[in-house]
């Protein structure tokens, strides 16, 4: 398919000039994060689903505190609200998880771009759909098998569509669609989106 093809070209240069960026990112953001006395790794590396369902290992920066996974099993078991805010949306909208520096990178998506070289490999695309936890497969229901059609993507129409305010069930809903949808000009669309809500500091929080 034309599409695919020069799609995944597109991704390719994506990817080899965002890893360049990401050498001098890394080490500014490594000594930051000294700086506030962190010393444990600036990245997070955790397993997410690909397409078709393939397992692949997702790369990003660090932007919570570590051992944070167990720390959120934690606040739910002593919590209701918490634990009720997270099994709708599957996110906390104020997570006391996140550092300050980690803030400020999720404010412009700085977190995400590692990601370039998971695109760069293959097992992402620069557009697509968003790369779900293993446990959040049962709960995307009739639509796993829709969502995982594509590869997922560093940016994606979920993230372009008040990601900050939708339930899981309207984001599963929404990349099923981009599933059928998905196309050079949908494509585009996205990425001006993209580039538009970042500038704003519209990134995730």
């Amino acid at each position: 398919m034309v599409y695919r093809f020069f799609k995944r070209v597109f991704d390719i240069i994506i990817g080899l000039f965002g890893v360049v960026i990401l050498i001098p990112t890394t080490i500014v953001l490594k000594i930051v994060y000294m700086c506030t006395g962190d010393f444990h790794s600036v990245f997070f590396v955790q397993p997410r689903i690909g397409k078709n369902g393939k397992i692949f290992r997702l790369v990003k920066y660090r932007s919570m505190v570590v051992g944070a996974e167990d720390r959120l099993k934690e606040m739910m078991k002593n919590d209701k609200r918490i634990r009720e805010e997270y099994a709708k949306n599957k996110k906390l909208k104020n997570d006391p998880r996140i550092t300050k520096v980690g803030g400020f990178i999720r404010r412009f998506s700085i977190d995400e771009w590692p990601q370039v070289i998971n695109i760069l490999l293959g097992s992402m695309s620069l557009v697509g759909n968003r790369p779900y936890l293993l446990s959040e497969k049962r709960e995307m229901g009739k639509y796993y098998d829709a969502i995982v059609k594509t590869k997922p993507g560093l940016t994606g129409l979920w993230q372009v569509s008040g990601h900050n305010d939708v339930s899981f069930k309207s984001r599963v809903e929404l990349e099923a669609t981009y599933s059928d949808i998905m196309s050079f000009g949908v494509d585009v669309r996205i990425i001006f989106r993209t580039f538009k809500a970042v500038l704003k500091g519209g990134g995730g929080k």
